[in-house]
């Protein structure tokens, strides 16, 4: 039994949208982000996740209240990564070895990484470096906190918060979400000699 195949119908981009075939008036999926709403979506998601690192920066240095109390802010002595590090949420295999690097160092790296990424982010610049960089902490923090057990206090033993932000970051890199709402062309031409920070 042979099946044929039938000519392919084309409507005139100048007919009304409503006489157009139906296939013809949805966008295909790599026109998307071409389109104004596409581009402003992601310009969106790429505002919310650089707030969510700009944020966690704010409330750690100056105790917000909001995780952190400003009795352990950083600018009063506090601990930002070596609370987590040393705390009740890491547990797992991997515990000793997240303790053995809690110091004063990764509290400052922490932080840079928070500021670094979320302002970056914010401003739709350096959207590369900033998922890598990212994605690294995000990961860490996500195995620290070793998901895979009952009693883990995680909701998902597979997909978390952590995992959602790292591939929000990886999304709005490698479609260039810097460019609306943001710096990103700017940015290309002042790097034009090293694309891999774009």
């Amino acid at each position: 039994m042979s099946t044929a195949t039938l000519p392919a119908t084309t409507a005139s981009d100048d007919a009304p949208v409503s006489d157009k075939p139906v296939a013809d008036r949805i966008p295909r999926e790599s026109d998307l982000v071409h389109t104004k709403a596409g581009r402003a979506a992601l310009a969106v998601l790429r505002l919310a996740t650089g707030w969510i690192f700009l944020w966690a920066f704010l409330d750690k240095t100056f105790g917000l209240g909001f995780s952190t109390p400003i009795d352990r802010a950083w600018i009063n002595g506090g601990t930002p990564s070596q609370g987590f590090l040393l705390g009740d949420s890491v547990a797992g295999p991997l515990k000793p070895f997240f303790a053995a690097i809690a110091s004063p160092a990764s509290d400052i790296l922490f932080m840079a990484g928070m500021l670094g990424i979320g302002a970056a982010v914010m401003l739709g610049i350096g959207l590369r470096i900033s998922a890598v960089a990212g994605t690294i902490i995000l990961v860490l923090m996500y195995l620290a906190e070793w998901p895979f057990i009952a009693d883990s206090g995680s909701t998902n033993p597979a997909v978390d918060y952590h995992i959602i932000y790292a591939l929000a970051l990886i999304v709005i890199a490698t479609l260039g979400a810097g460019d609306t709402f943001g710096l990103g062309r700017p940015w290309r031409h002042l790097v034009r000699r090293a694309p891999w920070l774009a």
